[in-house]
């Protein structure tokens, strides 16, 4: 199925997003992690877009998207223009889809947004309370990487990464590599907006139907999963063993068969 890629102009800036599916079907936003773009989703979006209206988005200051003076970015405004690029493509209710930093975006438009909201799939979602805040209050060690003149940098970057995604995946190493790239300082800042997002007010604001993925092989997310789903009213738990960091491009398949049968029953 082919994937169509355009760009959407908001008061926030340009946003890059991809898309599958029939202009009619109903509409499903994903949305990635840190420091990811919409490529996260790549294999992930012909597969619903069999069902529905697939979007993906590069969150401004990612990807193709817009890249705003550092500062100013938070969950709360990632998720004002999540929103924001629906009314532009003139979407008026949606279920949305996030991965790690996507999920913590998820939750907000779910909780701030919850007459737009349908459906929430919040995978490998970080449990964001005062203990994390406070674990996470000193400099941000992920995806940290001193620029150095010689280079050298590119590859610590890349064996910092290396132990939370499958032994020997080159591909997906290189797919995070570009992302991290083209995120420049975002790539560290975007977990200390993550860190500083005051989730647990949040959660019982949600309404909609919540599906939490918890990949058995994610150290970050999935101690706090289960957790988190106990937090959210109502929420459905399901576990993908031996799921890692990448879970959206490492498992699409099974990845894509657990969002089409939540948002469809």
């Amino acid at each position: 199925m082919k994937i169509r890629r355009a760009f959407a102009d908001l008061l926030a800036g340009q946003i890059h997003y991809a898309e599958c599916g029939e202009q009619h079907a109903k509409p499903v936003l994903l949305l990635h992690q840190t420091p990811r773009s919409w490529d996260e989703y790549r294999d992930v979006l012909p597969l619903l877009g069999q069902r529905f209206r697939a979007i993906a988005m590069d969150t401004i200051g990612f990807g193709d998207s817009s890249k705003p003076a550092l500062g100013q970015d938070s969950i709360e405004h990632w998720a004002q223009t999540a929103i924001s690029l629906a009314d532009a493509l003139g979407i008026a209710r949606l279920s949305v889809v996030g991965h790690h930093t996507g999920a913590a975006i998820a939750i907000e438009m779910a909780a701030a947004y919850s007459d737009r909201i349908e459906a929430a799939v919040l995978s490998a979602a970080p449990l964001v309370n005062a203990e994390f805040r406070a674990s996470h209050a000193g400099p941000v060690r992920i995806d940290n990487a001193v620029h150095l003149s010689d280079g050298s940098h590119l590859l610590e970057l890349w064996r910092q990464r290396q132990p939370w995604y499958p032994a020997g995946d080159i591909v997906l190493l290189d797919r995070f590599m570009v992302d991290a790239l083209k995120a420049g300082a975002r790539a560290v800042e975007g977990h200390g907006v993550v860190a500083r997002y005051v989730m647990e007010t949040r959660l019982p604001l949600i309404r909609c139907p919540v599906l939490v993925i918890a990949p058995s092989a994610d150290p970050h997310a999935y101690p706090g999963a289960r957790p988190l789903a106990e937090a959210i009213a109502g929420s459905r738990y399901v576990e993908i063993e031996g799921g890692m960091v990448p879970l959206p491009d490492q498992m699409p398949q099974r990845f894509a068969e657990l969002v089409t049968d939540f948002l469809l029953t």
